[in-house]
């Protein structure tokens, strides 16, 4: 039977924080009357991820495991989306920052009409627990991102999104960032499309060993005029 959920979980190296994920949507999704599935995309790990998804697999059922060998959390992310099967594709990390209730509970709001589902850690709402600097350097680039690309939408990054079947087979197929700035490429992707985004808030926990570095902010705003310039000269083909 087709799962109605397919949840997508990028993993680079993370068999110490992936394991009380794992089982912590498989508590909440055992209570909910619907087909599922949990795809685990190994994105080149060099620990044993790929052993633990794999032992994981006898106790929790429909998860599976895509093995990629390319690094790049946005590659990680297409292929997860485009192997799923599921109705709605949602997609969050390994590290359980956002807890698996917030997805359940945003699957309402598409009987308003809504697209693609994204979380986020500035509307009204919303609570966010990590450092003040990751804070400033995030509310910074998203002015940015809303200037070039996506005006209106507070907040790119956070990892709760969740997309109809046919929107993200729809924009992955034609994305090509394979980095941290995907998430901008795909929001702006659906909304070049003409999809309805809705943003809802989120709960946000920073865990400890975040891949996240000073550095990454740079990374995504170049991306972000890698998009801008792709859009402007038609290198999507939309």
């Amino acid at each position: 039977m087709k799962p109605y959920l397919s949840v997508i979980i990028p993993a680079l190296n993370e068999a110490k924080r992936l394991p009380p994920t794992l089982v912590d949507i498989n508590k909440h999704l055992e209570k909910i009357d619907f087909e599922y599935e949990i795809i685990v995309v190994d994105n080149n790990s060099t620990d044993a991820t790929s052993e633990v998804v794999e032992r994981f697999s006898h106790i929790i059922k429909n998860l599976k495991l895509v093995k990629l060998k390319i690094k790049g959390k946005g590659l990680a992310v297409k292929e997860g989306m485009l192997k799923a099967t599921g109705e709605y594709r949602a997609f969050t990390d390994a590290d359980n920052s956002i807890s698996f209730d917030q997805i359940i509970n945003a699957l309402k709001y598409f009987n308003d009409g809504a697209d693609v589902i994204i979380g986020s850690r500035d509307v009204k709402g919303a609570r966010e627990e990590q450092p003040w600097y990751r804070q400033l350097a995030g509310n910074i680039g998203n002015l940015i991102i809303q200037a070039l690309l996506l005006p209106g939408l507070w907040d790119t990054q956070c990892p709760l999104k969740i997309f109809k079947a046919e929107v993200a087979e729809k924009v992955f197929s034609v994305s090509k960032i394979k980095r941290w700035g995907f998430d901008v490429e795909i929001l702006s992707l659906a909304k070049k499309m003409g999809y309805k985004i809705k943003e809802i808030p989120a709960v946000f926990v920073s865990v400890p060993g975040s891949g996240v570095k000073p550095t990454t902010y740079l990374f995504v705003l170049l991306e972000v005029l890698k998009i801008k310039w792709w859009l402007i000269t038609n290198k999507y083909n939309l």
